[in-house]
């Protein structure tokens, strides 16, 4: 009887153990597919000319840091999986992390380039420029020096404690986690701010859109991981937030620079003896 007691907790440690890899493996598939489709549809759609364009190069480039964490993220669960006594390498997580919490700067930066284009460097006077770009600046440096802490604390805890006991000891009441969120929201905010206001002239429902997809959403997962790493010791739900805020902030990103620039740099077509053609 105790044999089988203990063959049965053996059991559901080995199930408790490995059931968060099953989570993210499948929240990383489902994502990765619309998101590899959407990188594809993107060159399908595109032209010479929006190619070149600084927009398109960083929705792209976010494409590719957004994949490449799915690819390390689930190799690692993965591993999990098949092989939970032999844990990763402790530079791969490292390098995991690294791909999952540094990109939303770039991320929440990328429509920001759009200014640009309104208030050109040449010709801005320089007390506009530090105006609208010295707030969303120093927020960003802040953001990397913070995170920057975030991943020294966890490479030193996985070097005396462990992977698993550094992932639960970096988590729970984590105060630098907790300022990064919270001052991205900050950031959120004050870019939607300067968007709504140079873009005030054009249509409501455009800027409804930019706001759906690029403020609310991320507004509501970072408020949602504040709650869930002050009150949830567990990391497992925290990860699951972070990695669809990931995915979903450069979807929202991408769909809102197609609307903001009133999808200028996608080719445009006519009908023709009932055939689409390319207008050149």
């Amino acid at each position: 009887m105790s044999s089988a007691t203990d063959s049965e907790a053996t059991i559901n440690a080995l199930v408790n153990t490995i059931h968060p890899s099953f989570d993210y493996i499948i929240a990383i598939t489902a994502f990765s597919a619309c998101l590899f489709t959407l990188f594809v549809i993107l060159f399908a759609l595109s032209t010479k000319e929006s190619r070149c364009r600084l927009v398109f190069r960083l929705n792209v480039l976010a494409i590719c840091l957004v994949l490449t964490m799915s690819i390390l993220t689930g190799f690692i669960s993965y591993k999990t999986v098949v092989d939970p006594f032999n844990p990763v390498s402790t530079s791969l997580q490292l390098a995991a992390i690294v791909f999952t919490i540094f990109p939303p700067l770039l991320y929440d930066s990328i429509l920001l380039t759009r200014l640009f284009a309104l208030y050109p460097l040449s010709s801005t006077p320089l007390a506009t420029l530090l105006k609208i770009f010295a707030f969303p600046c120093c927020i960003k440096c802040t953001r990397v020096v913070v995170l920057a802490l975030v991943l020294d604390s966890y490479a030193r805890n996985a070097l005396v404690e462990g992977l698993i006991l550094a992932e639960a000891t970096t988590w729970f009441h984590n105060p630098n986690m907790t300022t990064e969120w919270a001052m991205q929201i900050a950031d959120n905010i004050r870019t939607k701010l300067i968007k709504t206001a140079c873009g005030i002239a054009e249509h409501i429902r455009q800027i409804f859109y930019i706001s759906v997809a690029n403020f609310i959403f991320p507004l509501i997962f970072n408020v949602a991981l504040i709650i869930s790493i002050m009150t949830d010791r567990s990391q497992t739900n925290g990860a699951l937030l972070i990695l669809m805020n990931n995915y979903i902030t450069v979807l929202g990103v991408l769909c809102a620079t197609l609307w903001f620039s009133g999808l200028e740099w996608l080719p445009k077509f006519f009908l023709q003896n009932g055939e689409w053609e390319l207008v050149h």
